[in-house]
């Protein structure tokens, strides 16, 4: 697990990611979360694009069609989270490309997906609840990550909040 520094990680990208959103986002367990899954997603934050032919955009992996699914079924729906959002990105509009350039903008969007599972987030602290969690609702049983494999991710990212 060698790559970014976590946790210069957490406290450029993250925390200032996530105290942008509307306030109840912002939780030590969604930032614990944030910071865990990009770990993972990046194998310890050194892919922004997807190894191979996949899609994936960011240190946090998100394809582009989940991008733009969130912000066609769930975003424009809530304005306050689509003026943090477009605040991220300097007043710019959103696109998938900037998962892969604009940290906190890829960071706050981890987030807004947690946001759309339907079960509330697992406590701080807990590192095999976030990676059953995140294999859950975040990769999905179509990704190629496993619980066992990314725990060790999710300790990794606690450890620094």
């Amino acid at each position: 697990m060698s790559g970014l520094y976590l946790p210069h990680v957490h406290a450029l990208w993250v925390q200032p990611a996530l105290a942008a959103l509307p306030a109840s986002l912002n939780t030590l367990s969604a930032q614990q979360g944030v910071l865990g899954i990009g770990n993972t997603e990046s194998a310890g934050y050194r892919y922004i694009k997807q190894i191979g032919s996949g899609p994936a955009l960011g240190f946090w992996q998100m394809e582009p069609a989940t991008h733009d699914d969130a912000w066609t079924n769930f975003i424009r729906f809530r304005p306050a989270l689509q003026t943090a959002l477009i605040g991220l990105l300097g007043g710019k509009g959103a696109c998938a490309q900037r998962l892969a350039d604009t940290p906190l903008y890829a960071a706050a969007m981890c987030r807004v997906q947690l946001y759309r599972a339907p079960m509330a987030l697992p406590p701080a602290y807990n590192a095999t609840a976030w990676a059953t969690f995140w294999k859950t609702y975040y990769n999905t049983n179509k990704g190629a990550g496993n619980i066992i494999q990314a725990t060790p991710y999710f300790q990794n990212a606690m450890g620094v909040t």
